[in-house]
């Protein structure tokens, strides 16, 4: 038994048995966590700078989020939308008065692929079109909709067909998307900084022009916040740093503190196209979950969670770049706020496994990019911490480059 009277072995066995094969495991059996630390089963104290693939924005179980939990648990756990209810009354309006001008209804539902799924269908029926544009390295979600305008074929492949027409865009190159906006197209489909993709930051304008294409053609924007929204860029939502309002907004991830919740913003005119019945979801707008989206919406305003990712942002951005560019293996090192990556001329599973056995998690995009998503309440120690681990490794990987015959180029 480990420290937490947890017997990891048995944890580790259990869910490689039962559970579905689809995750890469990192071999940590996490059981507790606070602000940007995790500790395991032996007591063990990791840096996390992977947060439930950036969900633990406000940190892990900060003390507003875990009150609001219980207290909304001690009242009512369940409401189905059909009725009425406090908790989702108070959340939605928070969330209203942080949301784009103009963006003043709201539908929830469980997911970031559940908040793209309700977005296409709005498209659909406000628009009757029935085409959709979205970006070369998109990703929106692996739910049959949100699959479909999601990038990556070796995802898409196994369970076509999918919805239909879908366009794929190189992602930066306005030229290109005005060439596939005709007049059949319902929504364009766009993450103002790609995540999966790695931590892709587009050509200053671009994000201004494919608005001014959507204006042009009829075509409706939906963007994707689900990642990079809710402060983790530096600003509330990713897109302002653009100037940029959407028609439709998704957001998920990190809105409830870890409490499954996905949210579709759109304008009443927008969303009102939609009937009873059309779309619902059971679980969508639980109390629950709503009291802790109202709470970590609190924190994320009441801490300047914004300047602070800006702020430790640009300290994490600046100590990679001082200390990983010197080494030939590292190829490009990026980010805005708290959403940073780099790129590598090898495969980074060992620097993934690596960062782990030193007390570190980090994620990955592909095969050569080490992506880092820290809650937002990470401190300069931590970063300075996370920061050393990383230089340790990519020096390993730059005596691996040494010896290989064929770095990747790509």
């Amino acid at each position: 038994m480990g420290k937490y009277d947890v017997d990891q072995h048995r944890v580790v066995d259990v869910e490689n048995r039962i559970l579905a094969p689809t995750y890469s495991k990192i071999p940590v059996v996490a059981i507790r966590g606070r602000g940007a630390k995790i500790w395991d089963a032996d007591g063990r104290e990791y840096v996390d700078c992977m947060s439930g693939y950036g969900v633990a924005l406000v940190g892990h179980c900060h003390p507003k989020i875990v009150e609001a939990i219980v207290r909304q648990a001690e009242k009512l756990i369940v409401c189905h939308g059909s009725m009425y209810n406090d908790a989702r009354a108070e959340f939605i309006e928070k969330l209203v008065s942080i949301a784009p001008r103009g963006l003043d209804k709201v539908f929830l539902s469980n997911s970031g692929a559940e908040a793209i799924e309700a977005a296409l269908k709005i498209a659909r029926k406000y628009t009757g079109r029935k085409v959709f544009i979205s970006m070369m390295g998109g990703y929106h979600g692996k739910t049959m909709g949100a699959l479909s305008v999601t990038w990556r074929e070796d995802y898409r492949r196994p369970f076509e067909p999918l919805i239909g027409e879908v366009r794929f865009a190189p992602y930066g190159d306005i030229d290109k998307l005005r060439s596939l906006a005709t007049n059949d197209v319902a929504a364009v489909v766009v993450e103002p900084v790609q995540g999966e993709a790695g931590v892709k930051i587009p050509p200053d304008s671009y994000l201004r022009e494919v608005r001014e294409v959507c204006d042009e053609k009829g075509i409706l924007l939906i963007v994707d916040e689900i990642q990079c929204g809710l402060c983790r860029t530096g600003k509330m939502w990713a897109s302002q740093h653009w100037g940029v309002i959407p028609d439709i907004l998704c957001v998920a991830k990190g809105l409830a503190s870890g409490i499954p919740i996905g949210a579709t913003i759109a304008s009443k005119d927008i969303m009102d196209k939609l009937s009873i019945g059309e779309h619902t979801s059971t679980f969508g707008g639980n109390p629950i979950a709503c009291a802790a989206g109202s709470a970590t919406i609190d924190v994320l305003i009441s801490e300047n969670l914004a300047e602070r990712a800006s702020e430790i942002g640009s300290i994490f951005k600046r100590m990679l770049q001082d200390r990983l560019s010197k080494y030939r293996v590292v190829r490009e090192i990026r980010g805005l706020g708290l959403m940073l990556a780099f790129d590598l001329r090898l495969p980074v599973k060992d620097v993934v496994l690596g960062a782990a056995a030193n007390g570190l998690l980090i994620l990955y995009s592909g095969r050569t990019t080490v992506r880092l998503l820290p809650p937002l309440v990470i401190g300069r120690d931590e970063v300075e911490y996370a920061v050393s681990i990383l230089e340790k490794l990519v020096a390993v990987e730059e005596e691996k480059l040494k010896t290989r015959v064929h770095p990747i180029k790509e």
